[in-house]
């Protein structure tokens, strides 16, 4: 057996048995919700080349949107998560339609001033709290048959919802589509003299990540039952980039260890040291660039690579 496979079983084991062995529930839910964030960013960033500095946009407009629905409306949580899903897919395929027309530092502006405009709008628009944000959402069920109200049955369902994302995420990169990608991040003009449109190509990827982060914001929303500013918030974007280049770009496993990092600093230093967790989290981040180039999995890989 192939020691990836042992690996990937053990971890899977290891999480299964996180409600068991006295872990937070709602703590773990976080995590697996940030690792999706954090794998969805990655798609684009580490398997297409291209830098976004406004996903915070897609992962907090899904979350209004399931958050709205489900306490405003009524919406069951499958609906409710699914129409935030479309939420995102939609504002994704605006915003990459206008962002992909630049490259390199003007693309990532150009996402950054967009994000921004969706901030203002979840600030100032009657139906999303302003800055109390939305209150109350409630986890419902699944499909009537499972009730989310325990945070361990809500722990598997976002466990299973994290495996299903990571397995999507392996069979895109695998494909021929991801292989397109992966070349237009290596020679954009190659691709281009292969006779590839890369502007499709480039549009997909970008539709793909947006709607797979507001997938984990709708989530995170069910799963806190609250949404806020934060979560538009460009400090958000700024942390998913974070959680990948710590995790190791063009990994697959790199961003979910990055989030974890990342969470698990936020979550157990902020009572400790208060708003100095933000300076800790810069100094692991500087030191990992200085240290570990290619991210935390990426370095692992290399050394397994040169081995």
């Amino acid at each position: 057996m192939r020691p990836a496979t042992i690996g990937y079983g053990l971890a899977l084991a290891a999480a299964l048995a996180v409600p068991a062995v006295g872990v937070y529930p709602v703590f773990m839910m976080k995590l697996l919700c940030f690792a999706m964030f954090a794998c969805a960013f990655n798609l684009l960033l580490g398997f297409t080349g291209m830098l976004s500095f406004g996903h915070a946009a897609f992962f907090g407009a899904a979350a209004y949107a399931t958050g709205w629905l489900a306490t405003a409306r009524g919406w069951g949580t499958l609906p409710a998560l699914g129409a935030g899903v479309v939420v995102a897919a939609t504002l994704g395929t605006a915003v990459g339609a206008l962002a992909i027309r630049r490259r390199g530092i003007y693309f990532a502006m150009i996402t950054m001033a967009l994000a921004q405009l969706v901030y203002f709008v979840c600030l100032e628009a009657p139906f999303t709290g302003g800055e109390n944000g939305l209150q109350g959402v409630p986890r419902g069920s699944l499909a009537g048959l499972v009730p989310l109200r325990s945070d361990v049955a809500m722990y598997y369902v976002v466990l299973g919802a994290f495996v299903g994302m990571y397995l999507l995420i392996r069979r895109i990169v695998h494909s021929p589509f991801g292989q397109v990608l992966k070349a237009i991040r290596e020679n954009e003009a190659r691709a281009v003299s292969l006779g590839y449109e890369i502007d499709r190509y480039k549009l997909l990827a970008f539709v793909l990540s947006a709607t797979l982060s507001g997938f984990a914001g709708a989530l995170k929303a069910v799963v806190l039952g609250f949404v806020t500013l934060s979560d538009v918030l460009q400090a958000n974007s700024g942390e998913v980039i974070l959680m990948t280049l710590l995790g190791g770009t063009g990994t697959f496993l790199g961003p979910a260890v990055g989030a974890g990092l990342v969470v698990t600093l936020q979550e157990y230093l902020s009572d400790l040291v208060g708003g100095w967790v933000t300076v800790i989290i810069g100094a692991v981040f500087v030191a990992c660039v200085l240290l570990f180039r290619r991210g935390i999995v990426g370095e692992l890989l290399a050394l397994r690579a040169r081995r």
